[in-house]
Formats: C-alpha cells, sequence, structure tokens
C-alpha cells in the first residue's frame, strides 16, 4: 500500500497521481480517519499514561498503609479504565475503515511514465529486427496451425468452452524447447527456479495488489476454499517471503518461475476470441525480483534487457513499448511492454511486460532488508515475462512460416528438438 505517512505530507501528488490512473477513491476521507485515528490514540495514550502515574501513587498510599488504600484514587482509576474501555472499539473502527480504504489506493506512477488516457498514449521507444520478406501472402498462425495438427480450438470448445485450446504434436515439444531455453538463459543470470503453486490464500492475492478495482473481476476465485487461481506465477513468487527480513547482500533476490496461469479475461469481450492468442488458461515463464530500492530503476532495465535478449534469440522481430498512465494496473508504478511483429496479421501484438511496483507489494506483505547500520527498510518488487508460450508460439509460427505451409524451427531451439521443420 502507499505509506500513510506519504499520503499526509503529499496529499496533492498522491491525487494527481490516482487521477492519472483513472481510478476513484476519496483521498481526503482518508486524511480524515487519519486524523481521527491519531486524535483517539492519543486519548488513549494520556489515559494510559494518567493510569500508570495513578498506578504508582496508589503503590506509594497502600505502601504507606497497612490497611486500604485510599478509596478517591481506586475511584479514579476505575473512571479511566472506563474511559479507555469505551474508546478503544471507537479507534479499532477508525482504524478498520481506514485499513480498508488504504488497500483501494493504488501505487502512484512513476514520474517518467507518460501521462495518457488510453493505450493510443503509449510510446514505441525503439524497435528490433528486420520483418521477414514473404514471396507469398503470409498466412495467420491459426491457419497454419490447424492444417498441421498443432492447435485445436474446436474441440477445446466442445470440453471446456471458448478461450481454451489443445496443443499438439510439435507445439507440445516447442513449448518445452521455449521453457528450456528461458530457463538456460536466466539461471547463468542468477535466477533461481521454482514452479510455485497456482493457487493464493486471499489476503495473499491481496497482498500482491492484484484483486482491487478491476482486478477482482479477472481473477478465478474458490469461495469454498477461499483460494484464487494465479493470473501468473509472479504473483505466488512474490508473497513466498511474505513476513521475512532480507540482508543487504542478500539483494537482489531473482526468481525464474513457470506455471500455468488463470485468467477471466474480464473486460475483453469480442477480442481474440478465435485461436490461443486471448485465453483463460496459459502456460509462462516468469521473471520475479525483490532488490534494493535505490537500485529498483536500474533492475527494471535489466529485466527488460533480458527479454529483449529472449527474444533476439528467437531472431522474432519486436517493437518496446512505454506505457502510459492509463495501461498500467493497479500495483505498478511503471511498466514496459515487447510486442512481437505478426505477419501473418500486419501488426505488432504483445508477448512480454516487465513491471516495478517499487515498494507497493512490500508494504502490504511485510518484505523487508536489513541494511549495514541495522535498519529495517521496505524491499522494491519487479517482475517481468520470459515467455508467455502460446504467445510465443503465435510469433514463431507466423514469422517462420514457410509457402509450402511448414515452419521452420528458431535456430535457438533447435538444441532441445529433434526437428528442425514442422510440416
Amino acid at each position: 500500500m502507499v505509506d500513510i505517512k506519504f499520503i499526509r505530507e503529499n496529499p496533492d501528488k498522491v491525487k494527481e497521481g490516482v487521477q492519472k490512473k483513472g481510478i476513484k477513491i476519496d483521498i481526503d476521507k482518508i486524511l480524515d480517519l487519519d486524523e481521527k485515528r491519531r486524535e483517539y490514540i492519543k486519548e488513549v495514550e494520556d489515559l494510559r499514561a494518567k493510569q500508570n502515574k495513578l498506578g504508582k501513587k496508589e503503590g506509594d498510599e497502600l505502601r504507606s498503609s497497612s490497611r486500604f488504600a485510599n478509596a478517591r484514587v481506586i475511584k479514579e482509576a476505575q473512571r479511566l479504565k472506563s474511559q479507555i474501555k469505551e474508546l478503544t472499539p471507537k479507534l479499532e473502527k477508525i482504524e478498520k475503515e481506514l485499513d480498508i480504504l488504504l488497500m483501494e489506493v493504488p501505487n502512484l506512477p512513476a514520474d517518467n511514465v507518460p501521462v495518457g488516457k488510453d493505450d493510443r498514449d503509449n510510446i514505441v521507444l525503439r524497435e528490433w529486427g528486420e520483418k521477414p520478406k514473404f514471396n507469398f501472402k503470409p498466412k495467420d498462425y491459426l491457419e497454419i496451425a490447424e492444417k498441421l495438427d498443432l492447435i485445436d480450438t474446436k474441440r477445446a470448445a466442445k470440453a471446456v468452452g471458448t478461450r481454451f485450446g489443445y496443443l499438439k504434436k510439435e507445439s507440445v515439444s516447442l513449448e518445452f524447447a521455449l521453457i528450456s531455453l528461458a530457463f538456460d538463459t536466466l539461471t547463468k543470470q542468477g535466477f533461481i527456479p521454482v514452479i510455485p503453486p497456482v493457487m493464493l490464500k486471499s489476503e495473499m492475492a491481496r497482498g500482491m495488489g492484484y484483486i482491487e478495482q478491476a482486478d477482482r473481476e479477472d481473477a478465478y476465485y474458490l469461495p469454498k476454499d477461499d483460494l484464487y487461481l494465479v493470473g501468473t506465477s509472479e504473483q505466488s513468487i512474490g508473497v513466498m517471503h511474505a513476513d521475512e527480513v532480507f540482508t543487504e547482500k542478500d539483494l537482489p533476490r531473482r526468481y525464474a518461475g513457470f506455471s500455468t496461469c488463470f485468467r477471466r479475461e474480464a473486460g475483453s469481450y469480442g477480442k481474440d476470441t478465435r485461436g490461443i492468442m486471448r485465453v483463460h488458461q496459459f502456460d509462462k515463464v516468469e521473471m520475479f525480483s525483490f532488490c534494493h530500492p535505490e537500485k529498483s530503476k536500474e533492475e527494471h532495465q535489466f529485466l527488460l534487457s533480458m527479454e529483449e535478449k529472449l527474444m533476439q534469440s528467437l531472431r522474432v522481430p519486436y517493437r518496446v513499448i512505454q506505457m502510459c498512465t492509463a495501461d498500467i494496473a493497479f500495483p505498478q508504478a511503471a511498466k514496459y511492454d515487447i510486442e512481437a511483429w505478426m505477419p501473418g496479421q500486419n501488426q505488432y501484438r504483445e508477448t512480454h511486460s516487465t513491471s516495478t511496483c517499487t515498494d507497493f507489494q512490500a508494504r502490504r506483505l511485510n518484505v523487508r532488508y536489513k541494511n549495514k547500520s541495522g535498519k529495517l527498510d521496505f524491499v522494491h518488487t519487479l517482475n517481468g515475462t520470459a515467455f508467455a508460450i502460446g504467445r510465443m508460439l503465435i510469433a514463431i509460427i507466423e514469422n517462420y512460416q514457410q509457402k509450402d505451409g511448414s515452419v521452420v524451427v528458431p535456430g535457438a531451439l533447435q538444441k532441445y528438438l529433434k526437428f528442425k521443420v514442422i510440416k
């Protein structure tokens, strides 16, 4: 969450940041509750101080009299106890209401994030790679994949419903090759491989900040068990160190996680309803980093560089996008996307994202580090896509398609496979 002290000292900056993200939250109400809470705390503390002083006085009088304590002192002690008992539930009510509202305040966008109303205000930072040139009209990935019997969405629709697909034959081998390439690349950079759970306790999901506002509608929830299915493995990796303290030399702590992910795709009605571009279940390799606050910006650029390294190893043309304030999620302070060129669709499509959440998630989950002087502070958390498998299969099929309908395997993946061409 955003630190209440920061909100108290920078109300205008907080209001501006919230407005830029397009989220409605009453900051003035938060400040009013905070003021009332502090007033109640002071009252209770003053009464307890009087209690302690009175207790000392009562002890002195008891020692000076072997038979009884002063009746007036006892009566005053009872009055103070009654006042504290009356104030305590009022304080607890205020604190509960304040905590609920604070959890609804999004992370504020970083100062360098472009202000915008929608994705049209995102900024293209750079492009990489030469778009493939074909001596034939390139086909859409699904047309190719269905003829090669690599993807079957029709039977998936029969079995489960829309926005699902069966991966078959060589596409399955390609998935495992992509996973191997990602882990081979990332472990050389010190990432710790992990296969995390795909379910989260509700308080942990809330700690990651992905069930507030609109994100709540995109999550699958199991009410009987009070568990959420993860939308990406970063969510279950990020909570690994809840209520723990790193030493400064432990940072950055980087993880590479593989998991199946689940999303309702709320708000995407009518978008990408065919194929496997936007589905309810998909596999993904995700990067996650706990880092020192002073290294946060540097770490964000590092995660982006790893995404680009993986894309360049596959030689898939792409562009890097800086996301505007309206296009970053509730817990994020800044975000970059990578969009791969899809010749069969004649457009760029998102395949990667990397975000910094600063200390927002760490505060909610109480993940801290101890510096050399022994002081405790919150770490920063960052995440980034290594490979979203379905979307990378799409990019490979479309960029490596041949005139005869076959697909050449990218050189970087061939060492993991027994074939070089899918036909």
